[in-house]
């Protein structure tokens, strides 16, 4: 069990939002954090604690006027880092390469391996041409539909017809080394996790995945590693103090250190 960072940029700035209000539409969102340093200052902090795997985000869809504020937000962020960061939002097989080479460790897809609500398995192949599987994350975030998990997307705003079970995530491990799956229902709002996503997670036995989405106590951070089984990495975003919240970072880092360690 890992924790891993993130620095969500929307509008050219560092922020944590609500993720199920994010609209493409007059790039909307309801904050709950507006960061005033920029993305590299959080960058250097996950590298002087020595902490890899963590995620940039960028939360603009690419024709919007403030893409390319949220883009250099995100390039000064991967050069502050070298290697120790993840980037997604908006990444196909033509600008993956972009990222990489100013970078990043890996690129966060999901729109365009989808398309029509289905899985489109001819873009995992151009993604595996261009960066190789070992360089690529697959999001496969999800919302609950009854008692079920269907993937989401485009910045969380289109549901899919592909359910979240493991045999899922056995099919797409073939074409990428993890997954990052974020519970937009709960993502933002500081109010506990999905526990019935987190146990369906924690009983694959595949390559990594990250969770996020709810975590506002360390109890919370606790719960994940049960139902997870250790497996299970963790991304903790407006709960902590980094912004605004109430849960100490490094403590939160140290919870996962000691979780895995058992």
């Amino acid at each position: 069990m890992e924790f891993r960072p993130c620095i969500d940029i929307h509008n050219g700035k560092v922020k944590q939002i609500v993720g199920a209000s994010l609209k493409d539409a007059g790039d909307q969102a309801t904050e709950n954090f507006v960061a005033s340093k920029s993305a590299d200052y959080y960058a250097k902090l996950y590298q002087e604690a020595g902490i890899k795997g963590g995620h940039v985000i960028l939360l603009n869809s690419a024709d919007s006027e403030y893409y390319e504020a949220t883009k250099a937000q995100a390039m000064k962020a991967l050069k502050a880092y070298p290697g120790g960061l993840q980037v997604g939002g908006g990444i196909n097989s033509s600008n993956a390469n972009e990222f990489l080479n100013a970078g990043a460790s890996h690129v966060i897809v999901t729109s365009y391996v989808f398309q029509n609500g289905r899985i489109l398995f001819e873009r995992l192949y151009e993604m595996d041409r261009a960066v190789g599987k070992e360089h690529l994350v697959l999001d496969v975030s999800c919302r609950r539909v009854g008692d079920d998990y269907f993937v989401v997307t485009d910045r969380w705003q289109k549901l899919t017809e592909e359910k979240v079970t493991e045999e899922l995530l056995w099919r797409l491990s073939n074409y990428c080394a993890e997954f990052l799956i974020h519970a937009v229902d709960v993502e933002g709002k500081n109010n506990g996790i999905e526990t019935q996503l987190a146990e369906t997670l924690g009983k694959f036995k595949g390559i990594p995945v990250t969770y996020a989405g709810g975590v506002h106590e360390y109890e919370d951070v606790r719960l994940l590693g049960q139902l997870g089984q250790g497996r299970l990495n963790v991304t903790v975003g407006s709960a902590l103090d980094l912004f605004g919240g109430k849960l100490d970072w490094k403590r939160v880092l140290n919870e996962c250190k000691e979780f895995a360690e058992k």
